[in-house]
């Protein structure tokens, strides 16, 4: 056996009462007022009771209650020392009484002083006081035949074992429970964490969308002015920058019912989101209801990659195609490239930091946590970014 089996203390989960449930906890209590009757019931019962008797008896019992106590105490704090020095009072205590013709009581403390030594010290400590203890009972105590001595010695020590056992299996039962509550709380955190990681990426893909959106009209109705523009340009991206405040504001209203699982189905938002930015949808394969989370992918993913084409590509042509694959979905959103607007190009070094500059990042973490892919790139003519998630 490895050394730390002789020198390992029993554990404080094993050695505390709060591992024990209120019915065994009960139990002991009866079990130790049982003793306590029967080592009171021995001295006054035999008949040589007389002047202060009483008194050193009671005292008696009240000290030994006090050292198995305080035994408890130092053992529950794993020191060996005061440990010890406890179980010699009570070794000492129990000659006293047999010197005294209290061999009941002696019994008593020589017998919880080996299963008290055996329960709660290392065993390696544990098994000479026992011996010790058990020896002194069947020299001093027993008058009993050998035999007899014999088996109620051996049978102490088993005891004294068993209960050491007994309390190790309650106490790798309360840290397991402890792990297992540990483990859920982190669960619970960890699914906390995760869902405000979610609310955050919802937040930013509606909000960076609609408002970089209106800040393109916004920006070009500026441009416009200081270049001396036609009034109805500049009405036109006005209303434009309108439309795209009301569509936030719906888009908002439907990130909301997102978080709580209501969503219209990925195909129809890239019909809409097509209409409304006049690209081109394709859609392939057979059509399928998509899993939340997969069509919340596509939604953000082709929301965030027109409002991109639009910043940093205005006026060019955006196309959209839609693949139902076996086992997954695949989405590609490409651009062929800009061309200035009306009376003069854009400055595109202004409405390309109108986002929130987390566009690319975003996307990409958003189809990693669904086991996906998401490429983004330069073409020959134009970017195209293509997702493509397990669905």
């Amino acid at each position: 056996m490895p050394l730390s089996f002789w020198t390992a203390w029993p554990s404080r989960e094993a050695l505390s009462w709060e591992s024990r449930t209120p019915a065994h906890r009960m139990l002991g209590w009866v079990m130790r007022l049982l003793i306590l009757a029967g080592v009171l019931w021995g001295a006054f019962v035999n008949g040589r009771m007389h002047g202060w008797s009483p008194v050193w008896v009671a005292l008696g019992t009240t000290v030994a209650v006090a050292i198995v106590w305080a035994l408890m105490r130092v053992t529950l704090e794993h020191r060996i020392w005061p440990a010890l020095g406890l179980l010699g009072l009570l070794f000492a205590g129990a000659f006293i009484a047999q010197g005294q013709h209290a061999g009941y009581a002696a019994t008593v403390l020589w017998c919880a002083c080996a299963i008290l030594a055996l329960e709660r010290l290392p065993l390696a400590v544990a098994l000479p006081l026992t011996c010790a203890a058990l020896g002194a009972y069947a020299l001093l105590a027993s008058h009993d035949n050998w035999l007899t001595t014999a088996f109620t010695t051996a049978s102490l020590g088993l005891v004294g074992y068993v209960v050491r056992l007994d309390k190790e299996a309650r106490g790798n039962t309360q840290r397991l429970l402890a792990q297992e509550r540990a483990a859920r709380a982190a669960e619970a955190e960890t699914a906390a964490l995760r869902e405000r990681s979610r609310i955050a990426r919802e937040i930013h893909d509606v909000l960076a969308h609609s408002l970089s959106a209106q800040m393109v009209h916004l920006e070009a109705a500026r441009l416009l002015i200081e270049r001396g523009g036609e009034r109805q340009q500049v009405l036109e991206r006005v209303v434009s920058a309108r439309r795209m405040a009301r569509q936030g504001l719906a888009e908002t209203r439907q990130a909301l019912s997102a978080l709580r699982g209501e969503m219209t189905p990925a195909e129809d938002f890239l019909r809409e989101l097509v209409d409304s930015e006049g690209a081109r949808l394709r859609v392939e394969g057979e059509r399928r209801d998509l899993p939340a989370e997969a069509g919340l992918a596509v939604r953000r993913v082709a929301q965030e990659a027109v409002t991109n084409a639009r910043k940093h590509a205005p006026g060019a042509k955006v196309a959209i195609r839609l693949d139902y694959l076996p086992g997954e979905v695949e989405l590609e959103v490409r651009d062929f490239g800009g061309r200035p607007v009306d009376n003069g190009p854009v400055d595109n070094g202004e409405l390309g930091a109108s986002g929130g500059g987390y566009g690319l990042l975003g996307m990409r973490e958003r189809a990693e946590l669904l086991g996906g892919t998401l490429e983004a790139g330069p073409v020959e003519e134009g970017f195209v970014v293509r997702l493509r998630v397990p669905a």
